[in-house]
């Protein structure tokens, strides 16, 4: 059987876990939130205590741990921590860490595992240039800074966080410079990559942005 794969990047707040996950809904593929890794892996380097700015310690954390991933819930060493992972101060480290070479590197093996098996729509940060540059349909999406750290504060005020915009915005910003300059696999549009602008867009024009252009390359 022929297996596709999406994969869908870009910057924090600009909607792929939600687009990715409704638009693997729409094709019956299967989500893969590399993201939710990452965090899994921050939640693992925080309970062992160890320096999260150390690449070597971090690596050998990774190699001792079991992540898994059951439709949307998130497993390590068989412990449910889906919604630890969601917390900002996560959210916040796993940026931290995925500077590592180590971390990517320990990462990479689990996100390619899943290819082979079912059709993948995959979003993360370098899925389209890196995980998977091979994949059949690459997009990227984006939004102004402002617009997504309004995104991302709501998210947090529907949650109950007193959070303040600025400081979303700020904390936003200061993310998007670790990941579009870090060594290892930094944030760019992948080579034959389509940049999906949804500043001004709803989330249903979006999913029916990509589900068109997936259904046109995977004709093809």
């Amino acid at each position: 059987m022929n297996h596709h794969i999406i994969t869908i990047d870009g910057p924090a707040g600009s909607g792929k876990s939600s687009v990715a996950r409704e638009v693997a809904n729409r094709l019956g593929f299967t989500f893969l939130d590399t993201g939710a890794l990452y965090r899994a892996a921050a939640v693992a380097i925080r309970e062992d205590g160890c320096c999260a700015q150390d690449n070597a310690a971090c690596g050998r954390i990774l190699k001792q741990i079991r992540l898994d991933l059951s439709g949307s819930r998130v497993f390590l060493n068989g412990r449910d921590i889906t919604e630890e992972i969601r917390s900002p101060h996560i959210s916040e480290l796993a940026s931290s860490i995925a500077v590592h070479p180590s971390v990517r590197s320990e990462l990479l093996g689990i996100q390619r595992s899943f290819a082979g098996r079912t059709s993948l729509v995959v979003e993360g940060r370098d899925t389209g240039s890196v995980v998977f540059p091979d994949a059949d349909l690459k997009i990227f999406l984006d939004a102004t800074p402002e617009e997504r750290a309004r995104r991302r504060h709501e998210e947090l005020r529907l949650k109950g966080s007193a959070s303040v915009m600025d400081n979303v915005l700020k904390d936003l910003k200061n993310r998007d410079h670790r990941d579009e300059t870090r060594k290892v696999s930094p944030l760019v549009i992948p080579e034959h990559g389509i940049v999906v602008d949804t500043t001004h867009l709803s989330f249903d024009e979006v999913v029916e942005k990509i589900l068109s252009l997936a259904r046109d390359r995977l004709t093809d």
